[in-house]
């Protein structure tokens, strides 16, 4: 059955989050909507899915707060079962910087839209990072990106500090997968004395989604994080994968690879394997391959998509 899948976020003062997160369960589950919710006291960040009827409500009734009255969102449709339970989780921060005192509700740098983007980071002048986590640019990034390098978004200010110490009089650029990294990361160069800063408003997927091929800057795939693993222009899904084993995506030669097995290793992860895993593997990917062909689901064996970013 198609799903509609909608990401959005907002940072604003939650103080409630723990009484708005249990009447926005009640809503969710009212709807058939699943997916997975961060909330803290500094706002929200989502990505949910479920009939196309059940998002909307969702949203009309997270808007219905005055705190995300015209909060933004991202959408579009799908036949994959995009996940599998719904999770709202309350956390420090609804995007870990590692630095709850870094509230863009205080300042961010400035929002670049997706038709002013390609002129922007054209600039020589400019700098352009990546925001996102290594596995993710390893996918796609935009040209001419810098590549922090960081295993997760916590990683961010010890980059800073390593590497952009020297940079605060240049113009830094940013972008994310949704915007919600790159606009905390903006507020933190901020703190941190830079003057320059952009980033991208609504992030790579409002790109994708305003930008067509031709005048795309775009190279490859943008990672998510439900089972659609990657998406291209227009939010169509894209030709990526996850390895089972090492949670790693997989572009499309990775898989030609004959390290590759479904469900069972990749490149990056096949020597490593002993014989008593590679075999638990393989008969997990079994017992999934037969439940798929029994119309039925094997939950316990899906791929959990991290969670830390959008």
């Amino acid at each position: 059955m198609p799903q509609t899948v909608a990401t959005f976020y907002r940072f604003v003062d939650l103080p409630d989050c723990e009484a708005f997160r249990n009447r926005l369960e009640t809503e969710c589950r009212s709807h058939d909507v699943r997916g997975m919710i961060i909330l803290a006291t500094e706002g929200l960040n989502a990505t949910i899915a479920g009939p196309n009827s059940g998002v909307d409500a969702v949203l009309q009734f997270i808007r219905a707060d005055q705190r995300f009255a015209g909060m933004p969102h991202r959408e579009c449709e799908t036949d994959r079962d995009t996940f599998h339970r719904l999770r709202l989780v309350i956390r420090q921060e609804i995007v870990t910087l590692g630095d709850p005192s870094i509230n863009p509700n205080d300042a961010v740098g400035e929002y670049v839209a997706p038709e002013d983007w390609n002129t922007l980071i054209s600039d020589p002048d400019v700098l352009l990072i990546d925001t996102r986590n290594d596995y993710e640019v390893e996918l796609g990034t935009f040209q001419g990106a810098t590549n922090p390098h960081t295993a997760t978004f916590g990683e961010w200010n010890t980059y800073v500090q390593s590497q952009l110490a020297e940079a605060k009089h240049k113009k830094v650029a940013m972008f994310c997968t949704g915007g919600i990294r790159c606009e905390k990361a903006s507020a933190h160069l901020l703190k941190q004395g830079f003057e320059n800063v952009y980033h991208l408003q609504g992030g790579i997927l409002n790109y994708l989604q305003q930008t067509t091929a031709d005048d795309s800057l775009w190279e490859g795939e943008c990672f998510v994080f439900d089972h659609r693993v990657s998406v291209t222009h227009g939010l169509k899904e894209g030709e990526s994968r996850v390895c089972f084993g090492c949670r790693w995506p997989l572009k499309p030669e990775d898989m030609d690879s004959p390290e590759y097995e479904e469900g069972v290793c990749c490149p990056r992860c096949s020597a490593d394997l002993n014989d008593s895993l590679r075999a638990n593997r393989r008969e997990r990917q079994r017992q999934q391959s037969l439940a798929r062909t029994r119309g039925g689901k094997h939950i316990g064996q899906q791929f959990e998509t991290p969670d830390e970013g959008r």
